[in-house]
Parts: structure tokens; C-alpha cells; sequence
């Protein structure tokens, strides 16, 4: 046995609170992660670092905010996931205090460039692809650096394979795993027999049964890793986390609209409602963690680099400039510290301010709304070779990017009580214009700094 627990990190991509049949009635099927919702700690206010995937998935390999990273936008094809090779993660660390750190799954902060390859920031073994989105059967993965092409297996299916093996392999040591799947992202992919089902209730179209049916995959292969936990042994000395990269995507033409039940939040993924933002959240360790508890205070993607570190006892490096809070304190019931002020700001290409960008303070919650201008994608035609032929990227090196446009003037700043009003239904910022004030400059500020620190980076 381990002296020190081992942790299975699971994120799920596109999932919001609504698919877990938990929080909507049973118009999903996600019995394993309801499970884990009830025997763990489920926490109700966390939030991702991004409304898109990798600057999100950046903090939480970091807990620095996505800006700080250099991981900005989804668009590997212009190098604009890329984790700036700088930064340490949480593999990193781990692997530096004796744990076996693995991937499995979607990787997307950093593609086609190997010294971004998570081989060389911290994990011990992969199974990944890099890129942001991929096709369910026809894929192309990376063992280590040894590229596999499809066989037949459906990729969720794969991804639960490999995490399986990999607890298996190192069940005798301590071990950190990553399992990073890309349900129920787009193409809504998923074998027929799980469809079926959703179908057969008539109450959601084709592609609300396709997300739904590949959400109850993804349920399938979290109940294949617990159970893989039990059989060797690991249960009660396991941290287990489940969570979300964002919000779920909405969207859609007829029978294929993905929108859907999401508890009545604003937003979906790609805004800063909370919609986009605010995610489930679950963790288990029955051997460190009292279980069968609800917690409301304030999270945030930043903070799992410190508290998962506090948990398995490894100090946070020194030198290192987090934007993340312990919470193990919150999370065992005592007193502790939140950061109740956090921020989040995403468009395409480049940040601007201007746009899509928030502010929460304890109840209150700014938002600049999203300008259509700054999410315009002129090069999205590239996305299909990024993911079925990723080699030409390899050989011939990522895009500029092209001209960006000029933004129209902002729409006014939104202000909302969302202790009040979580479902961001009024606007207050008429009837309380001084914090609506004072919650822009604090915003500009923040914006400001962690602009400089992207700059610097980048070399501009």
C-alpha cells in the first residue's frame, strides 16, 4: 500500500450541470457519477477557468489563470493552445515527489510541436491525442510518441481501456492519473445500441439523444475505473475527481441542435454566464475525506494545484505565482480561505477586454457581453486537416493568424446577484452603478496584469 494516496483526476468535455441525471430529473443516465456525487463532497459553486477547454484546462494543470500560460484559444492550427513551455504543472510536481503520472485522453495544450508533448511536461506515460477534438472511431492517437491508428473501438470506450491498465500496472505505487475525455464533445458519435434508448422516450431530438447517449458511455467507463479501484484495493486511498472542462455546447441546426436542459443557467459554453462557466464538481477519498457532503462556497479550476497537492502531502514549489487557494481546509468542513474574486475573460485570436470577459466578488457578478466580431474564426476550414492530418502541421509548422477585425463599441457592462439570482435573470448594474464601477476597473486591472504576463511570452 501507498503511503501517500494516489489520484484519479476525470474531465469530461462540453458537460454542464444538467447532463448528470442527478441535477436533471433522470433525462440522462449517469447512475456512476450520481453515485459519486453522493458518496463524495459535490460542490456547487465551482467554476472552470475558461468558457472554452484548453485555457481551462491550462489552470487546472497550473493554477494560473489561462492568460499567464499563453494557452489563450481553442485553435491549435495557430499554436494558440500551447501551455508556454515555463510553466509547471501538477504532473510535474507529482512526478518530482515520487508519484507515476499518466494521461489518457484529450491533451490540447499543446499539438504538433513535441516539446509540447505531455511526455515532457510531467506525465510519465501517455495515451492521448493533442488536438482539440476528434473523431470517435477514425482516430489517431499517440502512445507515448509511437502514433496508433483506429481498430475498431469506440474511443470513449478506448480511453476507459487505458486508464483501467494503468492502475492495474501501478496499483502497488503511488500513482497520478489524468483521464481526459473528449465526450461529449463533438461529432456526436456514439454506438447505436446507447441511442436507442433515448430515442425510444420521444422526448429530445436526434442530437440531444446522440449527447445524452454518449454522456451515459462516458458514465459507463467512470463505473469501469472505480470498479478498477475496488478490485485492487485502492478504494478507501484513491482522491478521486470528476468535473467538467466548461459548460455545455449549444447550437445547432434541426434535428441535430444540441441545446438542452442545463438547471435554467444563462449561457452555455463559449460565454461567461454561468452557463458556460459554473460546472459539477465531485471528489472521494474515503481514507482523508468525510463523505456524503454538499459544499456551496466558491471554487475555482485554479485551486486544484494547490489543494490536490496539500492532499498528497507535497509542498507547493517555491517561486511558484499561483492565482489558486488551498481549499482542503473547506473541504474537510473547518474554517478556511476562499478566493471569493475571480475572473474570466475569453474571444478568439487574441484577449480583448472588451468582450465576453467577467468579474465575480462574493455575490456579485459582472459581465461585459460577448462582441460577435472578436469570435469570428476565418481559418475553421483548417480543423479538419488538425484532427485527420495532423502531419501537415508536423512538417510544415502552424499558421499566422490573419487579420483581426475592429471591434463596434461594447455593450454595456451586466451586473448580477448571484446568490440571489444564480440563473443571471436581472440586471442590476442600473440600480447599483457604483459597484458596477468599481467591478470594471478592478476587471480592467486584473486584465491589465495578466495581459503583460501573456506578452511577455508570446514576445510581443
Amino acid at each position: 500500500m501507498s503511503t501517500r494516496p494516489n489520484i484519479v483526476l476525470i474531465l469530461a468535455d462540453d458537460l454542464g450541470y444538467g447532463d448528470l441525471s442527478r441535477f436533471n430529473g433522470g433525462l440522462s443516465q449517469t447512475p456512476a457519477l450520481d453515485a459519486l456525487l453522493d458518496e463524495g463532497v459535490c460542490l456547487t459553486q465551482q467554476y472552470t477557468a475558461s468558457p472554452v477547454s484548453n485555457p481551462s484546462r491550462a489552470t487546472l494543470m497550473t493554477g494560473r489563470y489561462p492568460h499567464r500560460t499563453g494557452s489563450i484559444d481553442t485553435l491549435e492550427w495557430h499554436g494558440l493552445e500551447r501551455l508556454a513551455l515555463g510553466e509547471t504543472t501538477l504532473a510535474d510536481v507529482l512526478r518530482r515527489a515520487g508519484y507515476v503520472t499518466g494521461l489518457v485522453g484529450k491533451w490540447h495544450l499543446g499539438s504538433f510541436d513535441p516539446r509540447y508533448h505531455p511526455l515532457r511536461r510531467g506525465f510519465d506515460e501517455t495515451v492521448c491525442f493533442r488536438g482539440g477534438m476528434h473523431d470517435y472511431y477514425q482516430w489517431r492517437l499517440e502512445y507515448g510518441e509511437q502514433v496508433v491508428r483506429a481498430d475498431g473501438r469506440y474511443l470513449t470506450d478506448l480511453w476507459s481501456d487505458e486508464a483501467v491498465a494503468f492502475i492495474d500496472r501501478h496499483a502497488g505505487e503511488p500513482f497520478f492519473l489524468h483521464v481526459t475525455y473528449n465526450a461529449p464533445h463533438t461529432p456526436l458519435q456514439v454506438p447505436e445500441d446507447e441511442i436507442v434508448p433515448f430515442r425510444e422516450r420521444g422526448l429530445f431530438n436526434e442530437g440531444v439523444c446522440r449527447i445524452y447517449a454518449m454522456i451515459r458511455r462516458l458514465d459507463r467507463g467512470v463505473e469501469r475505473i472505480l470498479a478498477a479501484l475496488d478490485r485492487r484495493g485502492l478504494r478507501e486511498d484513491t482522491i478521486v475527481v470528476f468535473t467538467s472542462d466548461n459548460g455545455p455546447q449549444f447550437g445547432g441546426q434541426g434535428d441535430q441542435c444540441t441545446t438542452r436542459f442545463n438547471c435554467q443557467y444563462n449561457g452555455a459554453k463559449g460565454t461567461v454566464y454561468e452557463g458556460g462557466i459554473r460546472v459539477p464538481l465531485a471528489i472521494r477519498w474515503p481514507a482523508g475525506l468525510p463523505g456524503a457532503r454538499r459544499i456551496d462556497r466558491m471554487a475555482h479550476f485554479a485551486d486544484w494545484f494547490p489543494t490536490l497537492l496539500h492532499a498528497a502531502g507535497v509542498p507547493v514549489p517555491a517561486g511558484l505565482d499561483l492565482d489558486g487557494v488551498d481549499l482542503w481546509p473547506v473541504l474537510l468542513g473547518e474554517p478556511g480561505q476562499v478566493c471569493e474574486r475571480r475572473f474570466w475573460q475569453w474571444n478568439r485570436f487574441t484577449p480583448r477586454i472588451e468582450g465576453n470577459a467577467a468579474m465575480r466578488d462574493g455575490d456579485w457578478k459582472l459581465v461585459r457581453p460577448r462582441i460577435a466580431e472578436a469570435m469570428e474564426v476565418p481559418t475553421l476550414h483548417w480543423l479538419r486537416v488538425a484532427m485527420y492530418e495532423p502531419e501537415h502541421f508536423i512538417a510544415h509548422g502552424i499558421m499566422p493568424y490573419p487579420a483581426l477585425p475592429a471591434l463596434p463599441p461594447p455593450p454595456p457592462p451586466e451586473l448580477y446577484n448571484v446568490r440571489l439570482d444564480p440563473l443571471e435573470r436581472e440586471n442590476l448594474a442600473a440600480r447599483h452603478p457604483d459597484v458596477a464601477r468599481r467591478m470594471l476597473r478592478e476587471l480592467e486591472t486584473w486584465f491589465e496584469e495578466v495581459e503583460s504576463e501573456r506578452r511577455a511570452i508570446a514576445g510581443e
